[in-house]
């Protein structure tokens, strides 16, 4: 299966602005999703698995989906699952799997598209604007870089325009 990341739109067939009832009836094909509500806050989410890919639907703001979220599968489970990048200027979608092409290589590929990529620690890189977010953050047993961050990404968030406005230098 291939799960199309498609920024600052969505991820697979879950789109940004979809109510609590819409983003439940997307992922349900795959399972039954959690749906929790987050005590003292103004948060909902809707958790479930694409053949091991965790997703991760958050939906901050009015009961709508703000921002999607998809995980590695994890240390000693395989996943068929392609994650693919598209709508980034001229990439093509088959060229950039997320969870198997080297981050670095992701990185280079949006940037050559002309768009910044911010990545202070190298962890959590993030593109304003494109509005994703990537994870290397991990304990887990995985190929590292010389640094010792993990080859690939273990997460991508796909959030609106703005989302990552609030991470932006001043």
């Amino acid at each position: 299966m291939d799960l199309h990341l498609a920024p600052p739109h969505g991820a697979g067939p879950v789109r940004l602005g979809m109510t609590l009832d819409e983003a439940v009836a997307a992922v349900s094909p795959w399972g039954e999703p959690r749906v929790r509500t987050r005590p003292n806050r103004v948060l909902v989410t809707v958790s479930a698995a694409c053949d091991h890919v965790g997703v991760e639907v958050l939906l901050e703001e009015e009961n709508r989906v703000t921002a999607v979220e998809l995980w590695w599968p994890g240390e000693g489970r395989e996943t068929s699952t392609r994650l693919l990048l598209e709508g980034v200027g001229t990439l093509r979608a088959a060229d950039v799997d997320v969870f198997r092409t080297p981050a670095d290589e992701v990185l280079r590929r949006i940037a050559a598209q002309g768009w910044r990529v911010y990545d202070a620690d190298g962890e959590a890189p993030f593109v304003a604007g494109l509005s994703l977010g990537f994870t290397r953050r991990t304990s887990q047993e995985v190929p590292r870089r010389p640094d010792g961050l993990p080859v690939c990404f273990t997460s991508v968030l796909v959030g609106g325009e703005d989302y990552y406005d609030f991470r932006l230098p001043r």
